[in-house]
């Protein structure tokens, strides 16, 4: 699907150079997976100690079956 953005082109020749892509395609790609997978990292770690757990449930005893 082509796409005209307006980008920053400092940021974009920036990334370009940190990011050792190939092309500028690869950098803005790259660069969209990594916003991603920080975003959903942030996503959990939100829920550490949210989560209730059974002081009743015993993982040794799940072990001897």
């Amino acid at each position: 699907m082509a796409t005209n953005l307006a980008i920053n082109p400092q940021l974009l020749e920036l990334a370009y150079e940190i990011g050792g892509c190939d092309t500028k395609k690869e950098t803005v790609n790259t660069a969209l997976k990594e916003f991603i997978q920080r975003r959903k990292s942030e996503e959990l770690i939100q829920l550490f100690g949210s989560i209730e757990y059974d002081p009743e449930y015993d993982y040794k005893k799940m072990r001897q079956r």
